[in-house]
């Protein structure tokens, strides 16, 4: 989303707060925590998962690996619900030409670096760049390049975005900013 007048443009970032990751997070827990469950049925040997006898596994070696790959999961599944939650790497991108500034701005993990955020004057711009990759995994990714720094990205990587609109983005961020674009 956008929101621009003659001085001043807003561009929101969305962070890790979408449909995909709800589902990736909600089978990789409960895939997980049927794992776990196997596991500890074979070490007791009642069945914790109606339906699903566990007698035919023996706890050594298969019942102690199913119980792994269940508290491997649940890992990663509750570090990947984290994410969501604290949707990482939302933000936004403010242009303001009244006072010359460009400030880039996204969420973090909980600590010390939990807000991001990077300031620098708008003379310091040099060209709106945009990086184009295709193949089975395309890439498309807007960035600014900025004098005596590294290439700043704007959007996320794995934003879907059709190259018409990655270009036609690019084009209107340069006008409004006055440089050029690069990486056509």
């Amino acid at each position: 989303m956008t929101c621009h007048s003659k001085r001043i443009r807003v561009d929101t970032v969305r962070g890790s707060r979408t449909i995909a990751n709800f589902c990736w997070a909600s089978i990789l827990v409960c895939g997980a925590t049927g794992f776990l469950l196997v596991g500890i049925s074979s070490c007791i040997g009642r069945d914790l998962i109606p339906g699903l006898p566990s007698e035919q596994i023996v706890f050594i070696p298969q019942g102690i690996v199913m119980s792994f790959y269940g508290i491997a999961g649940l890992f990663l599944g509750f570090y990947l619900w984290c994410t969501v939650l604290w949707n990482v790497g939302s933000g936004y991108n403010f242009f303001d030409k009244r006072e010359g500034i460009l400030s880039i701005f996204r969420w973090g993990f909980p600590g010390t670096s939990r807000r991001i955020r990077i300031c620098i004057p708008l003379k310091d711009v040099e060209a709106v760049g945009l990086d184009v990759r295709e193949g089975p995994y395309p890439r498309r990714s807007l960035y600014l390049r900025v004098r005596g720094r590294q290439n700043i990205p704007l959007n996320r990587i794995s934003e879907a975005l059709t190259l018409g609109g990655v270009e036609e983005e690019a084009a209107e961020l340069a006008r409004f900013l006055r440089v050029s674009v690069e990486g056509f």
